[in-house]
């Protein structure tokens, strides 16, 4: 059995943590590259140490860890700032990425690589579908607002510093709607019917 590797991709306030969440409820194995992203720049990681000494010490809590926030917006609003970021945290959490795949039991069907940032960091070739978490960029905007609680002005640099969503749907093999408008079961449903095709897919 060959494993597949699944790539879900979305813009930010998509609803990629509704559909993964659904997905481990079936059993599929999920890696996070978020939650990876997060452990990257703990205290201690040499990631946060460099993130530091490019852009800036004051990024740094008084307990040490790395004030997200602030850091957010420093690189949005700076394109260079946010590639040496990048360059910084990619390998990084490519290749914790690789080293969670590799703990993987050989039979496994498929697993979920969760990368918001699939097309943007060029890892297309990390996966063999991608499935894209997809809704109107004003539905991004209204949870981005809702959810961190900032001012939609920067919710749109936010949703505008990715990849667009013409790009994202074209490199899409498969596509969720999460705009809203459908009851958790009817999402469940459409998860279900892919799960059972991945899983086809591996045999």
């Amino acid at each position: 059995m060959i494993m597949l590797r699944i790539g879900l991709t979305g813009g930010i306030g998509s609803g990629k943590s509704t559909i993964s969440a659904i997905f481990e409820e079936l059993g599929a194995p999920v890696i996070d590259t978020d939650a990876i992203a997060r452990e990257v720049v703990a205290p201690g990681e040499p990631a946060l140490a460099e993130i530091c000494r490019s852009l800036g010490h004051d990024l740094l809590r008084p307990d040490g860890s790395l004030d997200r926030a602030a850091l957010r917006r420093r690189v949005f609003r700076d394109d260079a700032r946010r590639r040496r970021l990048e360059a910084i945290t990619h390998p990084a959490i490519d290749a914790r990425m690789r080293q969670r795949l590799a703990t993987l039991p050989e039979h496994t069907a498929y697993v979920l690589l969760v990368i918001p940032l699939l097309l943007e960091a060029g890892w297309q070739d990390r996966v063999d579908r991608i499935l894209l978490v997809d809704c109107p960029e004003t539905v991004q905007v209204q949870r981005v607002v809702s959810r961190d609680g900032i001012e939609p002005e920067e919710a749109w640099r936010m949703v505008r510093s990715q990849a667009s969503r013409d790009a994202r749907r074209q490199a899409a093999d498969d596509v969720i709607d999460n705009d809203g408008s459908l009851e958790r079961a009817e999402l469940t449903a459409r998860v279900q019917r892919l799960d059972r095709r991945y899983r086809g897919a591996a045999d």
